[in-house]
């Protein structure tokens, strides 16, 4: 084996490493166990599907934030907390049903790695699962416990839309953060510019 095809392979292996961190944290998290016997399947399982299904390999975006990501991991397990007790209530209300939909959520920034996060945080998460992805259009469509009314199906897609918001500032490539702080700015603006416009008309 030649020197390049050995730096090669070693190049491919180095870029999948972090898929595979993720596939042993995702069957960690599928069996609720937090054990060396766990990680021990789960790599087992991850190098298999990645060797027998030959998954592409697919250039991260090179930027990660640690703070971000820190504050990502701490909402996101404050959301299942929320997320289980929220179903539960649910579920043992019987003087109502809790009410259920499919709603679509258009990504704004994601591309197949976002995309790809995002549903499975989303799916994680009690009381939402999605349900289908068009990936050209970059649209999720989730099912959702507890949706009742539009408003309900509303702060639902926005709740998703947070959740975008916040893998892109802790993972996503510098040009989908800088698009993001842009809305960001242009967000904040607008929102000045109509105190100030209601301010004047006192």
């Amino acid at each position: 084996m030649s020197p390049e095809t050995q730096r090669h392979r070693l190049h491919d292996v180095w870029l999948q490493l972090p898929f595979l961190a993720w596939l042993i944290v995702l069957w960690m998290l599928l069996w609720n166990q937090f054990t060396l016997l766990s990680f021990v399947t789960g790599l087992v399982v991850a190098v298999f599907v990645t060797r027998v299904f030959r998954l592409p390999t697919i250039e991260l975006s090179g930027r990660v934030n640690l703070w971000y990501g820190a504050l990502f991991v701490v909402q996101f397990l404050f959301a299942v907390l929320r997320g289980a007790i929220a179903v539960s209530v649910q579920v043992f209300d019987f003087r109502r049903q809790p009410g259920a939909a499919i709603i679509a959520v258009p990504l704004k920034y994601a591309d197949d790695l976002i995309m790809t996060h995002v549903s499975v945080t989303s799916s994680l998460i009690p009381g939402s699962l999605v349900v289908e992805t068009d990936r050209d259009r970059r649209v999720l469509y989730l099912h959702i416990i507890g949706v009742r009314t539009r408003a309900d199906a509303d702060a639902q897609r926005d709740g998703i839309l947070r959740w975008e918001k916040r893998i892109v500032r802790a993972l996503g490539s510098p040009a989908q953060y800088r698009a993001l702080k842009a809305d960001e700015r242009a967000g904040a603006d607008e929102r000045a510019g109509a105190d100030e416009r209601a301010g004047g008309g006192r």
